[in-house]
Formats: C-alpha cells, sequence, structure tokens
C-alpha cells in the first residue's frame, strides 16, 4: 500500500509524527510525505521536522502568504501533480488546514480514497475558515477517524454514516504525541519565571479586530500585575501589533519568540493555567491537568466545555480577568484520560488503513 500524507502547518507536524511512527514500524506501507509550506516560517516549521524526528518530506511546495482561494487553488495545482507520479492508494490529511482541504479534494476529483485524521470536529461556525475546510473534507473523504464518540454524531447529525463511509474513533493522535514527547522535553532555554500563566494568541478573529484584540491584550496586563505571563507570540499577533504601535517596553507581559513542541510541551506542564485561542493548545493543556480560558465563542472540543476544564469567554476583558482569579488557585481534579483515547490511536488508524 502506497499513502501519501499532505500536511503544511505545526500541529498536523505533531500528529503526523504519531502516524509516521507507526507506520514505519511495518514493511507493507509506503509512506511519500508532502509538505505544502503553509507554515513557511523556520521557527514555526523546521523545527518541528528536527524535534520530532519526523523525516524531511519527499515534496516541499513552499506555498503560502496567500488568500484563501489562491492558496487552496495552487496548493491543488501541485499536489495534482504529485499524486499522477507517485499513485497512491490513499491520501491521508490532518485538522482542518488549507493543505487539508487542497489535498481531499485533489485527491477526491482524481478517485483516490481520503483518510481524514481528527475528523468530525465542529465549531458550529461557518464564518471559521477552518469549519468549512473540515465540513467539506468530511464530506468527500472514505475514511474518517474520529477522536471521540461526540465527533462521530456531528457526522451522523450530517448525514455521513457507513453506508457511504468508513467511521472508526481512533482516539485522538494528540494524546499519543504528548505520552511519548513528554518524556524527552526539557526545559527552555529562556528566561521563565517562577511561577507563570502561559498564553498564546493567533487566530484571525483575534488578531484582525484591533479592538478585540488591545481588550485581551489589557486583560493580559492587568493579569500579569499578579501572575505573570509568558506569551510565545505567533508573527501574525507580533504584525498586527507593530501596526498598532504597541508599547511591547512596556507591558508586564513577558513576550518571547514562537517556540517548538518540545519546549511547549515543558512549558505547559510547568504553568498555572493556559490562557489561548489555539485549538490545539485547548487540549493539550487538559492532557498536562491544566484549566484552560478560551479566547473564542465556541470550541470543537465541546466535552472539555461540558466538563469544566475550559472556559469559553470570547474577547471579554473582564471575563478573562474574572476567570482567571476563579481558576488560578483552584485544584485540577479532572483525569486526562476520559475523552480521547487510551494513548494509542496512531496504531489504530493504520491498523485501520
Amino acid at each position: 500500500m502506497k499513502i501519501v500524507t499532505i500536511i503544511g502547518a505545526r500541529p498536523q507536524f505533531i500528529k503526523a509524527a504519531v502516524v509516521s511512527r507507526s507506520i514505519v514500524q511495518r514493511n507493507d506501507i509506503q509512506e511519500i510525505i508532502v509538505h505544502t509550506g503553509q507554515h513557511f516560517d523556520p521557527e514555526m516549521s523546521e523545527v518541528f521536522f528536527k524535534e520530532l524526528m519526523i523525516r524531511e518530506p519527499d515534496y516541499f511546495l513552499d506555498i503560502n502568504n496567500m488568500t484563501h482561494g489562491a492558496m487552496v487553488g495552487t496548493m491543488m495545482i501541485e499536489i495534482e501533480k504529485i499524486l499522477l507520479k507517485e499513485c497512491p492508494d490513499i491520501v491521508l490529511v490532518y485538522g482542518d488546514t488549507n493543505s487539508t482541504l487542497a489535498g481531499a479534494l485533489t485527491a477526491a476529483k482524481m478517485n483516490i480514497k481520503v483518510a481524514h485524521v481528527e475528523a468530525g470536529l465542529r465549531s458550529f461556525n461557518r464564518k471559521m475558515p477552518e469549519e468549512i475546510n473540515r465540513m467539506v473534507t468530511d464530506k468527500i473523504s472514505s475514511l474518517l477517524f474520529c477522536p471521540n464518540e461526540n465527533a462521530v454524531q456531528n457526522l451522523k447529525n450530517e448525514g455521513i454514516n457507513s453506508t457511504n463511509a468508513t467511521i472508526a474513533i481512533s482516539g485522538d493522535v494528540m494524546y499519543d504525541s504528548l505520552l511519548y514527547y513528554q518524556k524527552i522535553c526539557k526545559r527552555p532555554n529562556i528566561a521563565i519565571p517562577d511561577h507563570f500563566v502561559l498564553c498564546t494568541l493567533h487566530r484571525e478573529e483575534n488578531t484582525n479586530n484591533p479592538e478585540n484584540l488591545l481588550a485581551i491584550l489589557s486583560a493580559l496586563e492587568q493579569i500579569s500585575l499578579k501572575t505573570s505571563v509568558l506569551f510565545p507570540i505567533h508573527p501574525r499577533t507580533q504584525a498586527v501589533l507593530e501596526q498598532l504601535q504597541y508599547d511591547f517596553a512596556k507591558t508586564l507581559i513577558h513576550f518571547i519568540t514562537p517556540v517548538g513542541y518540545l519546549d511547549m510541551l515543558w512549558l505547559l506542564s510547568h504553568s498555572k493555567m493556559v490562557i489561548t485561542d489555539s485549538g490545539g493548545l485547548q487540549k493539550e493543556a487538559y492532557f498536562s491537568q491544566k484549566y484552560c480560558i478560551t479566547l473564542r465563542n465556541e470550541t470543537e472540543w465541546t466535552e472539555l466545555v461540558e466538563s469544566g476544564c475550559n472556559f469559553l469567554i470570547g474577547c471579554h476583558k473582564e471575563n478573562l480577568i474574572t476567570k482567571y482569579n476563579e481558576l488560578i488557585y483552584k485544584e485540577f481534579n479532572i483525569s486526562s484520560s476520559l475523552f480521547y483515547g487510551d494513548g494509542h490511536a496512531g496504531n489504530k488508524i493504520v491498523e485501520l488503513l
């Protein structure tokens, strides 16, 4: 069997590392890795391949810094060339990025089976580009690997079931990844406060709205008067704040450059709590037994909200400060193995493939 794996963004590198590690243990599967280049900054891309011990991609497309339509279209043109050359049995995609959509659409139109890892997730907000990507990808996939029963139910509600696709609860590959890599993560070689809240912020609905962005920053500045805020800053977020002439010199927030996955795992495990708009970090906070305040109005990980370990507060300054005060000294007492499998999702996915 030949599989073409298509990845392009940092969270996908982490997920693909889990499945690829299971693939190399077999002699009956050949994997071709295509990196679209969607995340092109070395600090956001190359470092992940090195530290996650992922082999160099077979193809690097270097497609980035475009509008959504231009990016997906350009990726499809180049992916089609690769699929015509490689003739795979299956195209494997992850998550909800433009790379995911481009890979799935190209394969489906060429009558090549599509396998989607992290299928069935829904925010129920179609204004999010990621929501459109995941919905379309699920609709045209032949194999749907869901992290939990909630995701399966979402597919069924949309008319996707065992009559038109193979649906399996595989568990979450991010849980596999955390269990594997947390054993080798080390303290980053940077100045780190003794007690800190870990914060990330990168989504367009926050960074593209100056009022929302500055409200969040104002809340973080107030929080930093009580607890240090460690903020690995995304290039997009930094660029917007520079345009807004944000005074980095006067703030108490500890801004640092983006960190690699192993560094982030260490920071997670040593933080007091997490504030983020990242989908992946919400889960990793839960896996690391940390409360998470999510700077969004909805999430794909509804079970974390329902269980009381993740809290949606949007971009409201007072809500963020109030929730921080409520959680900062509260003990986390929710099991990390309730929702996303047993840490063997990668093996299950490869067996089903």
